[in-house]
């Protein structure tokens, strides 16, 4: 069984800004937060391109944790650059700049042997990439995709494609009811599911995140943190955890699932406590463990069984 996680998209450059700090030039993008969280489970070959101006201790970084960076491709001008300020609340951002570099002509090509990966993360990029992506590998076991807003108002056609094409989704509240034009998220996963997704993955920022498939629903809250330092690339490290783990345990049932979500909602209560990657490549399998037991203490109880009506005193 090939046990391979496979992810493809961005590498990137950011300046964020947060009401209390401001850092430039992090190491960001949605793959690398995605492989870095599921290379504390499994082997992560990664693709993408960065510019002649990122920095090689960051791909050392990366290879220090045991992904393999041979698909990342070095071209002549500027990395892929974002600039963002998060709000008071830590859940809402204004983008200030949007540098595309030399991810404006990314042309995602999949090493040979890495076309046989069981497990493909779809990570935040152009749908239209995320198909020749799909055209390129050959019977995954899971493919999971992310998206974003910009690709439900700019590339919609493109995008329900690329859904019609894998075996899960993860998306944020917003953008689901968005793709869909509803207020109802269980319509908004129904529909999800209707394309062929066995299963619709809800990002709720700090209220968590919910799984819809055709017969069962499960919801795992986030971890209540003292505080919130930087909350770029958490839905990244969320589905790099759950891939990751999915990956590692080689099982997709109902129960693999649930925990894979508890994994990546634990993952991603350590990558916001410090700017960009710093906090999650310092990682532990034992801090993951610790956290997704918090989760569970935090969901689990007894079953319900209703009593019977206390009657009020001298009536019968």
């Amino acid at each position: 069984m090939n046990h391979h996680v496979l992810i493809i998209g961005s590498i990137a450059l950011d300046d964020i800004k947060t009401p209390w700090h401001e850092e430039r030039g992090l190491l960001g993008g949605s793959a690398v937060y995605g492989s870095i969280a599921a290379s504390m489970f499994a082997p992560v070959d990664i693709v993408g391109v960065v510019g002649e101006d990122f920095p090689a201790e960051h791909l050392e970084m990366l290879r220090a944790h045991g992904v393999d960076t041979s698909g990342v491709e070095r071209r002549a001008g500027q990395t892929f650059r974002w600039g963002g300020e998060y709000r008071q609340n830590m859940n809402d951002r204004d983008t200030h700049f949007t540098e595309l570099g030399v991810f404006a002509e990314f042309d995602p090509r999949i090493p040979e042997p890495w076309r046989d990966s069981g497990f493909v993360f779809l990570a935040n990029i152009d749908p239209e990439l995320q198909l020749r992506v799909l055209e390129q590998v050959r019977q995954p076991r899971l493919v999971l995709l992310d998206t974003m807003n910009l690709w439900i108002n700019l590339k919609r056609d493109a995008l329900i494609e690329v859904i019609k094409r894998v075996d899960a989704i993860l998306i944020n509240e917003d953008e689901a009811l968005m793709l869909f034009q509803t207020h109802s998220l269980p319509e908004a996963a129904d529909r999800l599911l209707e394309l062929g997704v066995s299963r619709a993955i809800i990002k709720k920022g700090s209220h968590g995140a919910q799984m819809f498939s055709a017969d069962s629903t499960f919801a795992v809250p986030a971890l209540p943190l003292r505080k919130v330092n930087d909350p770029t690339g958490a839905g990244d490290t969320f589905a790099g955890g759950v891939i990751g783990y999915l990956a590692a345990g080689g099982t997709l049932d109902e129960s693999s699932f649930r925990q894979a979500i508890m994994v990546g909602s634990a993952c991603a209560s350590f990558v916001v406590e410090d700017f960009s990657t710093r906090r999650l490549a310092a990682l532990t399998p034992g801090q993951i463990q610790e956290r997704c037991d918090r989760l569970h203490d935090a969901i689990c109880c007894e079953r319900v069984v209703m009593p019977e009506r206390v009657p009020v005193p001298g009536k019968r």
